[in-house]
């Protein structure tokens, strides 16, 4: 299936969000692509949500700990929770979004995985990034290890490398041709300026071969914040969840639009400083989610704005000419003070 007739069938089916929180569906106006009751700023605004799925089972393995979303080739949404479990949902409505499949996942040893990035690829199996090691693995719809690919030694945590514990692959995206898969890291290297990330890509020649190490960027990330998720638009750019908490204060959400195209190759350059000569992606701010508004949501813990929770995962699910349809989740880190919550966003990109 195509992937125009994929995203057109995602997004009939998450319509129904419009009517979850809101008087009524959200209208674009010609000045800024969103409408005033909904809006989170001049290019965002928010459909609904869904507490749904929040401190739910299904087939004995706990509902949440989601921390990213995927689309595969017949419109299902895909959702990988970070304690090895691989959920299949029903994406005709955002109302329930009913789990319709479980797959566990684990190494080649048969350990849990800390499992944050997620792409399905157009032979339907899942390359899936864990923050352990950390590492990026192909599995099979039922959960098989097919591949593993290579990761730099710089980007392995200490002592093995200079990345932190917690703080690696956490989003994974495919770009758009199919050919250049980008894993971006959560939190700094040890020697790298705080707040600087470095998304690290793999390369294959043809959609469906074998990748191999590809190009490296940085990336600044606000202050106090880090890489939640990235995500490929249509043209070739990344949507970049960047989050924080704060305790007694609650998360910070921003949306950025950046642009890796023109940065430099970071792949040998041992300590980035930021005033090294080299080009770090661009990024243009869409959102601080903070400003959206709240549709009712109620919070667990205190929170700048009730609507908002710990969210990692980001899937593009339609939209054309620019404005895309989102859907975000938050990960409950199965906790009675947070809540498993689905979003449906819709942004103008500039």
């Amino acid at each position: 299936m195509r992937m125009r007739t994929v995203l057109a069938t995602v997004t009939a089916g998450l319509a129904a969000a419009t009517t979850l929180t809101a008087a009524g569906p959200a209208t674009a106006t010609a000045a800024t692509g969103t409408s005033s009751a909904h809006a989170c700023s001049p290019a965002v605004s928010i459909d609904g949500f869904s507490d749904a799925l929040d401190k739910t089972t299904y087939e004995g393995t706990f509902v949440g700990n989601f921390s990213a979303l995927a689309v595969d080739r017949k419109g299902r949404i895909a959702a990988v929770s970070d304690r090895s479990a691989l959920f299949t949902l029903d994406a005709r409505t955002l109302k329930t979004l009913a789990p319709t499949g479980v797959v566990p996942l684990a190494d080649e040893n048969g350990a849990a995985l800390d499992s944050e990035g997620l792409v399905v690829d157009r032979d339907g199996t899942r390359l899936i990034s864990s923050e352990t090691e950390p590492s990026v693995r192909r599995y099979s719809r039922d959960g098989e290890i097919l591949d593993r690919l290579p990761v730099p030694g710089a980007l392995r945590v200490a002592p093995a490398g200079r990345a932190t514990t917690n703080q690696t692959f956490e989003g994974l995206t495919l770009l758009p041709g199919g050919r250049t898969l980008l894993a971006a890291m959560e939190g700094s290297l040890s020697g790298d300026t705080a707040g600087i990330v470095r998304f690290q890509t793999w390369d294959r020649k043809t959609a469906r071969g074998s990748f191999r190490l590809g190009d490296q960027y940085g990336y600044r990330t606000d202050t106090g914040l880090g890489v939640s998720e990235a995500t490929a638009t249509p043209d070739g750019r990344l949507l970049v969840l960047e989050r924080g908490f704060t305790a007694g204060v609650g998360n910070t959400v921003r949306l950025y639009l950046a642009d890796p195209r023109r940065a430099t190759d970071t792949g040998d350059v041992t300590t980035l400083t930021g005033q090294d000569g080299v080009r770090l992606v661009g990024k243009t701010l869409l959102a601080d989610l903070v400003n959206c508004p709240s549709l009712g949501a109620t919070a667990k813990q205190p929170q700048p704005n009730p609507l908002l929770d710990n969210i990692e995962g980001l899937a593009v699910t339609g939209g054309s000419r620019g404005r895309l349809n989102l859907l975000l989740v938050s990960d409950d880190n199965q906790s009675a003070a947070q809540t498993t919550r689905f979003y449906s966003l819709r942004v103008r990109l500039p």
